[in-house]
């Protein structure tokens, strides 16, 4: 069967189409990416602003078009950070499914941390062993960890990489003082759940998932031999950390023409690698390696296995 995955997220809103069935791996058929970035458009007491509703209700309508083109047999709408956390959240996602024409799945952030941590436990396999797992997105970073499919500790934290932009970086390029602000708040906002990975067994893989962490990883990373040919980038902390301030100085404009920094995440980058920088920190973390597969595969395999009896094999 052919399903759609339409996730509403803070930076983007990104209709996946893709075949699946029963115990295989989904193909993806068709991908419709459109950056919207929802924290340019909060007002001061954290709702969505009026412009912002109407520019979602137009990316969904474009959603459900794609959707009806790919002859999606069933679409999965979810959204995350910014919808669930705005102030006026129930208003949006009333407007939302208004216009897609069917009911909203709004994620909480440890479910997003969940479905994510699944996707990235099937990609690597069972004998990747305990899996510690970090992931970026524009309005919450998601950590999970643990040695089976379902995550022995899941957590989300507001340091996505666009909230944190707005809130700590406002100008362009960020001054030094705004970084070291970003960075301590991080930190203190991570002391609130770190306990709960510290209990946890090291890993024996750290990955990161996100849109942001693979731009990251293209910019101060490498790649190695993997599984089966399969390329696979690691992102070493210290090469990040030493990038961080280069970042910093340089204007949006200029960062889109370093390798991986495309235009959609320029504007955020410095805040998506201090937040990882400084979560990478707290948990001790060396390097990690890069998952192509991330919250929409998540989303799909859940779909998939509480459904195999329905659609057989």
């Amino acid at each position: 069967m052919r399903l759609g995955v339409l996730d509403i997220g803070s930076n983007t809103v990104h209709m996946l189409a893709a075949d699946v069935r029963p115990g295989g791996r989904p193909l993806a058929t068709s991908s419709d990416r459109t950056v919207l970035r929802l924290m340019r458009y909060l007002t001061p007491d954290g709702a969505i602003s009026e412009e912002g509703v109407r520019a979602l209700e137009e990316e969904v309508v474009q959603a459900r078009r794609v959707a009806e083109r790919e002859r999606v047999d069933e679409l999965l709408a979810t959204a995350t950070s910014a919808v669930r956390d705005a102030r006026n959240g129930t208003d949006v996602i009333a407007r939302i499914e208004a216009a897609l024409g069917q009911p909203l799945q709004v994620l909480d952030g440890e479910t997003e941390a969940e479905l994510t941590f699944l996707a990235v436990r099937r990609w690597f396999g069972w004998s990747a062993g305990q899996l510690l797992l970090l992931d970026i997105g524009g309005g919450s970073l998601e950590i999970a960890a643990g040695g089976e499919e379902l995550p022995d500790a899941a957590a989300s934290v507001p340091l996505g990489a666009g909230r944190m932009t707005v809130q700590f970086l406002p100008s362009d390029p960020p001054g030094e003082d705004d970084v070291e602000r970003l960075r301590a708040h991080a930190a203190a906002t991570l002391d609130a759940v770190l306990p709960r990975f510290r209990e946890l067994p090291r890993p024996d893989h750290v990955v990161g998932s996100s849109k942001a962490i693979r731009s990251l990883a293209r910019l101060v990373g490498y790649p190695v031999p993997g599984w089966s040919g399969i390329e696979r980038m690691l992102l070493p902390r210290t090469a990040l950390g030493s990038w961080i301030p280069r970042l910093a100085r340089l204007p949006a404009s200029a960062r889109q023409e370093l390798p991986g920094i495309t235009p959609d995440r320029t504007f955020q980058i410095v805040a998506a690698a201090v937040s990882l920088h400084t979560a990478m920190t707290a948990l001790e973390v060396d390097e990690l390696e890069v998952s192509p597969w991330a919250l929409r595969e998540g989303v799909l395999l859940r779909y998939i296995e509480q459904h195999s009896d329905d659609h057989g094999s």
